[in-house]
């Protein structure tokens, strides 16, 4: 039971990698562009942005599986919801805090992988407009931003 609890919150983690990218790529850069067009063009001066509000959609999902969990006994609901809240942790440090910088911290990384990491977001956010917004994930980046 504890292997099958396991797996399940690593193949949600894994697939929450491919909703990132669908997300982003069809919802994002789609008919919720509204909201996440700061994060391409600065047109404010808040430290927030509109589209911080997609961390709430994913939490909400989240919570809705402790829910499920606790009140209706589904009990892959627990790691389903772990997984879910692990990949917008690391999401956030990876994507906020590490890529854009949004608190001044882990600036000194200096790795092959951070790098590529780095060059594919940055060419990412070349694009400002709605369409053609394709991005890669945390998790890979073609091997061409790994110089």
């Amino acid at each position: 039971m504890i292997f099958l609890w396991i797996s399940i919150l690593i193949l949600t983690f894994l697939f929450m990698e491919f909703m990132a990218w669908f997300s982003h790529k069809y919802v994002m850069h789609g008919f919720l562009w509204h909201l996440h067009r700061d994060h391409h063009i600065k047109d404010h001066k808040s430290w927030f942005e509109r589209n911080d509000l997609f961390f709430i959609f994913y939490a909400f999902v989240s919570s809705l599986f402790v829910i499920l969990w606790g009140e209706a006994g589904f009990w892959p609901g627990l790691p389903i919801a772990i997984g879910i809240f692990l990949y917008g942790v690391s999401y956030f440090i990876v994507h906020d805090i590490f890529i854009h910088q949004r608190f001044k911290i882990l600036r000194n990384i200096d790795n092959k992988y951070a790098k590529g990491l780095r060059r594919a977001h940055k060419i990412h956010h070349k694009n400002i407009k709605k369409e053609k917004g394709e991005c890669f994930g945390m998790l890979w980046v073609p091997i061409k931003y790994f110089k």
